[in-house]
């Protein structure tokens, strides 16, 4: 391949990109903002959002003759609030002779237990408790 074959490729195939874009240059997130990991946390249900009772915790409830209040969930979302603040994933709530295995992640109670089933009984996978 001699040069003029070398210039006549090199016209062909290889073509000017475009002129670069002046912008703003990318800022990098102050110390005080929260961590790419804090965000997702977050990311998921927001607090606030009031607790749902699960299939099976309303059968619980009902079973056991387990009654709650207004106030009584009014509570426990609070409760759940002051969890998820914590980092809390799954929680156990005991209230008023009643423990609740709580996901603070989806904001929903799994399950009731009444004061006689608790004896001799283990929560398992949890990582917090609160009593209310």
């Amino acid at each position: 391949m001699d040069t003029q074959d070398i210039n006549r490729v090199s016209q062909s195939v290889i073509l000017p990109g475009p002129a670069p874009v002046k912008g703003t240059p990318v800022q990098i997130p102050p110390a005080s903002a929260p961590s790419f990991r804090e965000v997702l946390e977050h990311a998921g249900t927001p607090s606030g959002t009031p607790l749902r009772f699960s299939a099976h915790a309303l059968s619980r409830l009902q079973s056991r003759n387990i009654s709650l209040t207004n106030a009584d969930v009014a509570r426990m979302n609070e409760m759940a609030d002051k969890a998820a603040a914590k980092g809390a994933k799954q929680s156990l709530f005991i209230m008023n002779n009643v423990a609740m295995v709580v996901s603070i992640k989806n904001r929903t109670v799994i399950t009731a237990v009444d004061q006689d089933s608790m004896k001799e009984n283990v929560f398992t996978n949890i990582d917090s408790a609160a009593i209310i």
